[in-house]
């Protein structure tokens, strides 16, 4: 469905160029960037009491480029076992190479924003791989105008504790991939009607665009089925919680570590909202206004929870995908406190 190394080497050769950095600089950079990493993920784990045990290892430091490759070799791995590459007919081929050139484009625009990501199925035998990418998070710092070390710890203990969540968390992985193929093979027709389908479906979509579509709800979302749109709010429920849980800890961890975190925290928040016409249209379209918002509701849930149980109590939440907030609770975790701790 997507030729994977064509999204790659389109991307890296569209992407633009990160800030002009002295060779001195970038390198001291590159350096701390990989010592931070372990030592924020030894905060996320006396915060959160989550792998402990488990070894401290360094992130991958990439540029730009390096981020595409590394993003597009992740989807492919993650959406392989969904879509079998024999799919598609005649036009197969044809079909991958128009939707790799259009995956390279949305790649490259990422590849310019992304500071860091953990990659679950990425990295050397798909083990798993903490990227941070290093022009991005100078370039963020600089515009922010905080101190570069500080700023840099911060954008570790976000991503650390992605990294944490899947490798404490040992069914997360699995999970996560069983659901996206759930998602991406009923959405390629495998568990229902295909094209028949999403064509008796667009009736009733159109009626509910018109009427004004519900918060957060895209096309492609209106135009699920019952059964995907389970799947999908299951997936969109738990990024919610692993993207507001690693807000959390990063401010949680307190100034003692990041002594400008405040700042940082209140200088990054607006610049997430920022941005001119084309780009914020651009990043409605790719979803990354959703993205934000998930960043935003995740960490509400998780503060409530945390306030009202301790963070023993908030990490029932990782027991189990039965423990896992719903879309709902999400939004109202007061009703996933009582269903875990009555």
């Amino acid at each position: 469905m997507v030729d994977w190394p064509l999204a790659a080497s389109t991307g890296a050769f569209l992407v633009r160029g990160g800030p002009a950095v002295e060779r001195d600089e970038a390198d001291r950079a590159v350096r701390e960037l990989r010592e931070l990493t372990i030592e924020a993920e030894g905060h996320v784990r006396e915060l959160t009491g989550l792998g402990l045990g488990l070894p401290l290892l360094p992130g991958e430091v990439v540029d730009r480029p390096g981020w595409v490759r590394s993003a597009a070799a992740g989807l492919d791995a993650l959406t392989g076992r969904a879509l079998p590459e024999a799919q598609g007919g005649p036009l197969g081929p044809i079909l991958a190479s128009g939707a790799g050139v259009q995956t390279g484009l949305v790649l490259a625009f990422l590849a310019s924003r992304v500071l860091g990501q953990y990659d679950p199925f990425g990295g050397p035998e798909r083990a798993g791989q903490l990227v941070l990418v290093a022009p991005n998070i100078v370039a963020a710092q600089r515009a922010l105008k905080v101190p570069g070390h500080d700023f840099r710890l911060w954008v570790c203990l976000h991503e650390c504790t992605h990294r944490l969540q899947f490798t404490a968390v040992t069914w997360l992985r699995d999970y996560f991939a069983d659901e996206v193929e759930r998602l991406v093979g009923g959405l390629a027709g495998a568990d229902s009607d295909g094209l028949s389908d999403l064509v008796g479906r667009l009736p009733d979509t159109l009626k509910q665009l018109g009427k004004g579509r519900p918060e957060g709800a895209g096309l492609a979302e209106l135009l699920q089925s019952p059964k995907q749109r389970a799947v999908f709010d299951r997936l969109l429920a738990l990024s919610t919680l692993l993207e507001g849980h690693a807000d959390y800890v990063m401010d949680a961890v307190g100034p003692q570590v990041v002594p400008t975190v405040d700042t940082i925290r209140e200088r990054f928040t607006a610049r997430r909202k920022g941005g001119g016409l084309f780009d914020r249209l651009l990043r409605g379209l790719l979803g990354v206004e959703a993205k934000m918002r998930q960043y935003e509701e995740g960490a509400k849930f998780t503060k409530y929870v945390v306030d009202a149980v301790g963070m023993p109590g908030f990490n029932a939440v990782w027991t189990s995908p039965n423990t896992l907030p719903t879309r709902a609770e999400i939004t109202d975790p007061a009703a996933w406190v009582r269903r875990l701790h009555g």
